[in-house]
């Protein structure tokens, strides 16, 4: 059998911890402003931005059918991973956080909001 080790059990909680700080109900009302970009769900597709299932936990620019920015591509080459503090960060100035992202999307200004559809969101990982 084998051991899991706390840190183990805790990257498997991250998209718990994300859904117990935000609502998601209320996050899947902020995700109408992502809509016209991004899908997700089973039926979710690539748009002009890439689908998000599973974007908790998940490395940077890692959709491979997907043309991400330099600056996203870059991000993920040097390891970097969607944690909530990072999806947070990006959600609310994604032109500051990454220079030169392709998302024309001027950012969620409230905390209580991004903190939502990051829990959202955490309701389709794998």
């Amino acid at each position: 059998m084998k051991r899991l080790t706390f840190a183990t059990i805790c990257l498997a909680a991250l998209p718990l911890m994300a859904a117990a700080e935000g609502d998601a109900a209320k996050g899947e009302k902020v995700f109408n402003k992502c809509k016209a970009c991004h899908m997700v769900g089973d039926d979710a597709k690539n748009r002009v931005g890439p689908v998000l299932n599973g974007i908790v936990g998940r490395p940077v620019a890692a959709i491979e059918d997907f043309k991400y920015s330099d600056t996203l591509t870059d991000k993920g080459a040097s390891g970097a991973v969607w944690t909530e503090e990072e999806i947070a960060a990006f959600l609310a100035n994604p032109k500051d956080y990454a220079k030169g992202t392709k998302m024309a999307f001027a950012g969620l200004r409230k905390e209580e909001e991004r903190a939502d559809v990051i829990a959202y969101l955490a309701t389709f990982s794998q």
